[in-house]
């Protein structure tokens, strides 16, 4: 029998969900933001930076940030969207014997008034978090539920947590186009990417990937996103970042299903990509 109970992560409101096996997940309310994944054998799948505010103060570092409308800065309002830091509503929960969900939802209602001005849609966004057994589903759907059209891009900016960068690799991508953080547009002609400096790499979307770490190996699937996007800061760049500590760039990859570029969504129209993450 799947529980769902209203917790706290930080100081933030958040909704964790067991599964019959033990499997947990933990979302907080700001942002809809996933902050912990433990497989039924305990072991924590997700990377949250320990500097992290975590009081709803700034976006959060770490876990799986929900990127919408915009991604990065490719497009005319706030980086990477509003929708990481507004507050979500627990909307849905259930499951049967094989799997259990946790369902949040935010429109235009939910927004501050400067996110409402800022971005004058009548939308309904959802996501959908479900597990089966040691995998983890998430559904993530952009409904326009206005008059007129208007331009949105997403992702799901994952952080795995994989213990020690120099042991992990990821596999699926040779022969690959990809563009990096020169703006530089190269295709990878090696079987596996392993992490040896900073890597900030926009790929054309495959049906699958391969995060292999020292002690597990995840399965990476999308459908409805049209790139796959990895990260990780590198030493230098680590240093920069105040919601991160020094060293912790050796704990983590980034690994993101996305459609960076604005595209219009019809009025009336939805868009649903999904995420798979199999262990």
């Amino acid at each position: 029998m799947a529980v769902v109970t209203m917790t706290e992560y930080g100081a933030l409101p958040a909704a964790s969900l067991t599964a019959a096996d033990g499997a947990q997940i933990t979302a907080s309310l700001f942002g809809a933001h996933l902050l912990s994944w433990k497989t039924a054998d305990g072991k924590e799948r997700l990377f949250v930076s320990s500097q992290t505010p975590l009081d709803g103060s700034k976006a959060i570092r770490g876990g799986v940030p929900v990127i919408f409308p915009q991604f990065n800065v490719r497009g005319p309002g706030l980086r990477h969207g509003f929708a990481r830091v507004s507050t979500w509503r627990l909307t849905g929960k259930g499951g049967d014997g094989g799997s259990s969900y946790m369902e949040f939802s935010l429109n235009q209602n939910d927004l501050s008034a400067e996110h409402a001005q800022a971005w004058p849609y009548a939308f309904e966004l959802t996501l959908r978090f479900t597990l089966h057994g040691d995998a983890l589903e998430m559904d993530y759907t952009v409904h326009n539920s206005g008059a007129q059209d208007f331009p949105f891009g997403v992702a799901l900016h994952t952080y795995y947590d994989v213990g020690n960068l120099d042991a992990t690799s990821i596999s699926g991508l040779q022969h690959q186009q990809y563009t990096d953080h020169h703006q530089q547009t190269r295709t990878q002609e090696y079987p596996a990417l392993h992490f040896t400096e900073k890597h900030d790499r926009l790929y054309q979307s495959t049906p699958s990937l391969t995060l292999n770490t020292a002690d597990a190996t995840l399965r990476l699937e999308q459908q409805g996103f049209s790139e796959w996007v990895v990260w990780n800061p590198g030493q230098d760049d680590a240093k920069a970042l105040v919601d991160l500590a020094d060293e912790e760039y050796l704990r983590f990859v980034c690994i993101e299903p996305a459609r960076v570029d604005q595209q219009p969504l019809a009025a009336g129209a939805s868009w649903t990509g999904k995420h798979t993450i199999a262990v």
